[in-house]
């Protein structure tokens, strides 16, 4: 079992950063792909992010060019540096954990965390 615990999120304005972060326990994250949905309100959860265990990213069109997802296999540790926010990035953001990339960016992984709640004023 995977224990992810999400963090970071906050009030912000418009063009402000802010960086999440998903702190993993439990087992090592080193053989697992990450990544990062979101859901607004109203809306269905979608995909922000995901890497693989070997370092390969994924972004979602939206977010590409202002979000960058990492991780720190030896803090056991992924993060959601986010620039140039919009209030449109408003969502709760959630960590997940899974077999493979193909699996996390699907939203079909394993593990999710709490969720952090990210609101952008204009």
């Amino acid at each position: 079992q995977v224990q992810l615990v999400d963090s970071g999120g906050g009030l912000v304005q418009a063009g402000g950063s802010l960086r999440l972060s998903c702190a993993a326990s439990g087992r090592t994250i080193s053989t697992y792909a990450m990544g990062w949905f979101r859901q607004a309100p109203g809306k269905e959860r979608e995909f922000v992010a995901a890497i693989s265990w070997v370092g390969t990213t994924y972004y979602a069109d939206s977010v590409k060019g202002r979000f960058t997802i990492s991780r720190d296999n030896a803090k056991n540790t992924v993060y959601l540096q986010m620039n140039s926010l919009k209030p449109e990035d408003t969502a709760v953001y959630y960590c997940s954990a899974g077999s493979r990339a193909a699996v996390v960016t699907a939203g079909r992984a394993d593990y999710w965390g709490q969720g952090t709640q990210v609101t952008v004023s204009s």
